[in-house]
């Protein structure tokens, strides 16, 4: 890809809440592709991210197409992936797409793990980037973009442009677990939660000291079970192995609700009870 090129035909590689955000602020700027696993998630996948795009100025449904063939991606320039916080799935589907579609800038939307280490076992090294997009994305602004040693800085600046003409505002960060706003984040939500745990407090009432209080928009308990408490537990879970930092490790109540299948709004139940849509 020349460097002058933008892109035309963006690719989200995933069918969770994230995928589907981007797939629909892309949906304001191109044509989109978003990569689903299966039929069922590819169903799901097509409804909500048409359902987000009313939530975009300039959002157009018409424009995301969802496909469940790594090949639909092969004309794609930018392929952006988004699935669970694991290594090796996010490895697996990196080398995939890379090798299917080897044009393509790729980019990992990773929220603790190393972006080069990403990029070393997957293949693609010189042309992946961290790109940190924030749940829900159609209206958070923020991006965290890493661009790793290795990678090709034409690279980082087309994903850079492509995130500031979708309406994101860009932050370069360095390859460090977590980036910044996660690692100034988590110790206070998971404070939060030994709080909880040693005082038996409610959790409205605790949230209700942050938002009361400190003028927090939302309470940490509430942000958890909003970010989804198995992702926060994964998070921690990296954070604490690259630091070995006490206070990024997640506390025995998150490691039990996630047991109890109780993984916040996504699940119905988590330190609140949710309705299901």
């Amino acid at each position: 890809m020349a460097a002058s090129d933008r892109y035309r035909k963006p690719a989200i590689a995933g069918s969770g809440a994230i995928a589907c955000g981007l797939a629909a602020c892309a949906s304001s700027v191109s044509r989109t592709v978003l990569l689903a696993r299966s039929d069922a998630s590819a169903w799901n996948a097509e409804e909500q991210a048409h359902r987000l795009c009313a939530k975009v100025d300039g959002g157009d449904p018409g424009k995301v197409k969802v496909t469940t063939r790594v090949e639909d991606l092969a004309e794609c320039d930018l392929i952006i992936e988004a699935i669970v916080e694991e290594l090796d799935a996010k490895v697996k589907l990196l080398k995939e797409v890379g090798e299917a579609c080897p044009d393509a800038d790729l980019a990992t939307t990773t929220s603790s793990l190393g972006v080069s280490e990403l990029g070393k076992r997957s293949g693609h090294g010189d042309r992946i980037v961290g790109l940190h997009p924030f749940n829900p994305v159609v209206r958070m602004e923020l991006v965290e973009l890493c661009i790793p040693q290795g990678a090709d800085e034409e690279v980082g600046r087309r994903a850079r442009d492509w995130c500031e003409a979708v309406g994101k505002t860009v932050v370069e960060v360095p390859d460090k677990s977590g980036f910044v706003v996660n690692r100034l984040l988590f110790p206070y939500l998971f404070s939060a939660v030994r709080v909880l745990e040693e005082t038996g407090m409610p959790p409205e009432d605790v949230d209700r000291c942050m938002t009361l209080g400190a003028s927090y928009p939302m309470g940490p308990l509430a942000l958890l079970d909003l970010v989804g408490i198995d992702v926060a537990v994964a998070i921690g879970q990296a954070m604490h192995a690259d630091s070995g930092a006490e206070h990024y490790k997640p506390p025995g109540r998150l490691i039990s609700l996630v047991g109890e299948g109780k993984l916040g709004r996504k699940s119905g139940a988590g330190f609140y009870e949710y309705e299901r849509s």
